[in-house]
């Protein structure tokens, strides 16, 4: 079982004994507060693990010959690909596949949110303003027969979103509910290299970049005003422009970064950057 599949089913049985109170609080004497759950204002921090994809087939791309697509080999004077060692989902530790690929990292993910709900019966839709961290880091790198490796790592700096939200409570005390919206978020990117011969000029982005959100969760309150919840968000942001102009720097011209035009631009193969996110929330209902 995967790390993502476990921790779903954590997420699932912990969701489960958290609903089972508020059930409970259904069978007992009603409460006047019960009316007033999940209507009106509210904000929430929260604190969970950013899960990263598998993208075991990730690979860097390459423009050698300057028209803006990345669809090129890098080849050597005789024709060879430069990069025949291949290619790992993750950063390289050396020079050569030898020395090992350190896996993408999950990591921790923190944040805050305010939101506005409505109840109708027992229906409630919302909107929410929410502003998070991820830790995770997501890296991809490509082997050289020179030898050396190059590695491009991103991680989200931070992300704001705006989100919907619909669910059911049956009679206050706890609702089960689906989420969705869309935000921006600015991703932080590295690269790094053994080559020590050409010259490498990655580009300065600090642009923020479009996403969107998908998930549920649940809620239960603890008294009138306090909550506690567990949620479930996929999280995809787009990220396409990040790139590294490969230089001359010290090489001859018959470097096979140099042949076709002069320079080479490297980006990763991914053009989106998704994860998982699993989390608990305590709030407080005005």
């Amino acid at each position: 079982m995967s790390h993502f599949n476990r921790a779903l089913t954590v997420v699932a049985l912990a969701a489960a004994a958290t609903a089972t109170p508020a059930f409970a609080q259904d069978t007992g004497p009603a409460s006047a507060g019960r009316d007033s759950h999940f209507d009106g204002v509210y904000v929430q921090g929260f604190g969970g693990y950013s899960i990263q994809n598998q993208d075991d087939n990730d690979r860097l791309k390459f423009d050698t010959d300057g028209d803006g697509k990345y669809n090129n080999n890098v080849n050597t004077v005789a024709g060879a690909n430069a990069f025949s060692p291949g290619f790992c989902s993750g950063k390289a530790r050396g020079a050569t596949p030898a020395a090992g690929c350190r896996q993408d990292r999950d990591g921790a993910e923190y944040g805050v949110r305010i939101g506005y709900d409505r109840r109708m019966g027992n229906m409630v839709v919302g909107g929410l303003i929410e502003g998070s961290k991820s830790e995770a880091k997501d890296a991809v790198s490509g082997y050289s027969t020179t030898p050396a490796s190059y590695a491009i790592q991103r991680e989200i700096d931070y992300s704001v979103t705006a989100r919907l939200r619909a669910g059911y409570t049956p009679g206050g005390g706890a609702l089960f509910y689906v989420t969705g919206g869309g935000g921006m978020a600015k991703i932080d990117h590295t690269f790094t290299t053994t080559n020590t011969a050409n010259s490498f000029d990655p580009e300065r982005n600090n642009k923020m970049v479009w996403g969107w959100q998908a998930g549920g969760g649940t809620e239960i309150m603890l008294t009138d005003h306090m909550s506690l919840g567990l949620e479930y968000l996929y999280n995809r942001y787009s990220d396409n422009k990040y790139n590294v102009v490969v230089g001359q720097g010290t090489a001859p011209a018959t470097n096979p970064f140099l042949i076709d035009s002069g320079s080479t631009r490297i980006k990763g193969g991914d053009k989106n950057f998704d994860y998982h996110s699993l989390r608990a929330t305590v709030g407080f209902q005005f």
